[in-house]
């Protein structure tokens, strides 16, 4: 009889059998779980309930019910949370795909569903590997800066994933004790226990290599990513390992402007003619007014240092910079406010995502929030946001609004 992928002798790899697949399953059982909750955290950071500018998932209901006000302490936490969700998810890749791999036959089994049981079981299974492939595919190209999938990343990351994690919580219910149970044998035992048909080919070709064997060469393949990945979240010589990240290597250029960046001034259509002395004023705007200041008047004011790393939803972060700028507290109490409250800040930037941004009260009123004018000791150069940007300890990237025009304190947001 001819061999289709329906037929369970289609599938002849010895490797497959329940100790390989539970072993892997175990480790992704761990894995997405951390994955899923740095990713809840790194949403709840942007404070999308604080304004629709900040909001990049509309319309998400009671799925919005974990968010709470993002602390500015430790000032590295994002840089954490972040390094940690994408390097993860980068490391686990040769597990999905070996875990994949080994399933395959269950995908092509018949009859589609034998009991109500089994119905669920085949239904998760489709949504889980449908859902693992599209939250990995489209986190990896974010990371890689290549948007392009169709819309924007982050409602198709967002939603995907909640679709994702409830298929897997469902898959992991239903399989987790099963996955256990075959972990305590040996995988010799199970070949002669199992019946042909689960996982187990009826007519195995020879092996080229051992079940042992083949979940080292995955165990290093994430080792490998693992050691081309999670330098861009570090300082030091491991930085220049970060061969994978979207700035992989060591910081770029030398001297105090020589560390990364996602858009330059030229990709957001600043002209240089608008950031001048004579032409560019920062707006302020709150309870007793408005005010308007050259950037040498913002260099009068009281001005404070902070170091700060610049840390990014890709997963990259910049080592600490020194940042010497005006607070935001005071200049919320230049419009009139003792306590700091939530600000608007909007940059000379017109089109594209986040060139409005939302802070909460606590980041205002953080004593090392900036409107950094300097870094490292000389003016800001236009890619790093000249004449005026925001650094905020523990903000992704995003919200520190760079070429900032315009504040707005209290108010509508």
């Amino acid at each position: 009889m001819p061999r289709t992928p329906f037929s369970p002798a289609f599938w002849r790899s010895p490797l497959r059998g329940p100790w390989f697949t539970s072993v892997l399953g175990v480790v992704l059982l761990g894995g997405i779980t951390v994955l899923f909750l740095t990713g809840l955290l790194s949403y709840a950071a942007y404070n999308p309930d604080l304004s629709p500018v900040n909001d990049k998932t509309p319309d998400k209901g009671i799925l919005g019910f974990y968010l709470f006000s993002w602390p500015t302490d430790p000032h590295w936490l994002y840089r954490l949370n972040q390094g940690v969700h994408v390097t993860l998810g980068v490391t686990l890749i040769p597990v999905l795909l070996a875990k994949l791999w080994s399933v395959v036959p269950k995908l092509f089994t018949l009859p589609p569903a034998r009991s109500l049981a089994h119905a669920l079981e085949r239904v998760s299974l489709l949504l889980l590997v449908g859902g693992a492939l599209f939250e990995f595919v489209t986190g990896v190209l974010n990371v890689q800066l290549d948007y392009v999938f169709p819309g924007s990343f982050y409602p198709l990351h967002f939603y995907g994933a909640w679709v994702f994690f409830s298929a897997f919580v469902v898959h992991a219910v239903l399989k987790t004790p099963a996955a256990l149970r075959n972990l305590r044998r040996l995988p010799e035992e199970q070949a002669e226990s199992t019946s042909p048909g689960e996982l187990v080919s009826p007519d195995p070709a020879e092996p080229t290599v051992s079940r042992r064997g083949a979940l080292g060469l995955v165990g290093g393949g994430s080792l490998l990513l693992l050691a081309t990945t999670a330098g861009q979240n570090v300082d030091g010589p491991l930085r220049r390992t970060a061969l994978l990240a979207p700035h992989g290597g060591a910081e770029p250029g030398t001297g105090p402007g020589g560390f990364q960046i996602n858009k330059t001034a030229a990709y957001a259509g600043i002209d240089a003619a608008e950031t001048g002395e004579e032409a560019w004023r920062l707006v302020v705007a709150g309870r007793t007014g408005t005010v308007r200041l050259s950037r040498s008047e913002l260099a009068g004011l009281p001005l404070y240092s902070a170091a700060l790393p610049i840390a990014c939803v890709e997963g990259w972060s910049t080592s600490d910079q020194w940042w010497r700028g005006v607070r935001l507290r005071d200049l919320a109490a230049l419009v009139g406010y003792e306590d700091p409250p939530d600000v608007l800040v909007e940059s000379l930037q017109r089109h594209g995502a986040f060139r409005r941004a939302a802070l909460r009260a606590n980041q205002v009123a953080d004593p090392r929030s900036l409107l950094a004018l300097f870094v490292n000791g000389e003016d800001l150069t236009p890619d790093h946001g000249h004449p005026a940007r925001v650094i905020v300890p523990a903000a992704p990237g995003v919200l520190n609004t760079k070429w900032v025009a315009r504040m707005t304190f209290g108010g509508e947001l």
